[in-house]
């Protein structure tokens, strides 16, 4: 799977987990130099959510990436995994 923003491949990987119709990417697989900070928080049945912006080609994506540093045991599996919001194209 590859999750692509403005043209350019920001994660990429065989090894995605999906939950609710989101696909989770191991964190290794973002690319960093494309990665900017964010300190948006949401929470819901999975925990606290944290984000990630994206800055491609001079385009900015505000928290177009999350990830949960602590899943609730029902969501485990996203442990050290990151997901992308609409607009971040996910394809095979």
């Amino acid at each position: 799977m590859k999750a692509i923003f403005n043209g350019v491949v920001v994660a990429e990987s065989d090894d995605t987990v999906a939950v609710e119709g989101e696909h989770y990417f191991p964190e290794a697989s973002l690319k960093r130099e494309y990665v900017s900070f964010s300190n948006h928080r949401t929470s819901n049945w999975m925990g606290q959510a944290r984000y990630y912006s994206l800055l491609v080609h001079g385009e900015l994506k505000p928290d177009a990436v999350w990830y949960y540093p602590e899943p609730s045991e029902a969501a485990a599996q996203v442990k050290g995994r990151v997901a992308f919001v609409r607009g971040v194209d996910i394809v095979e």
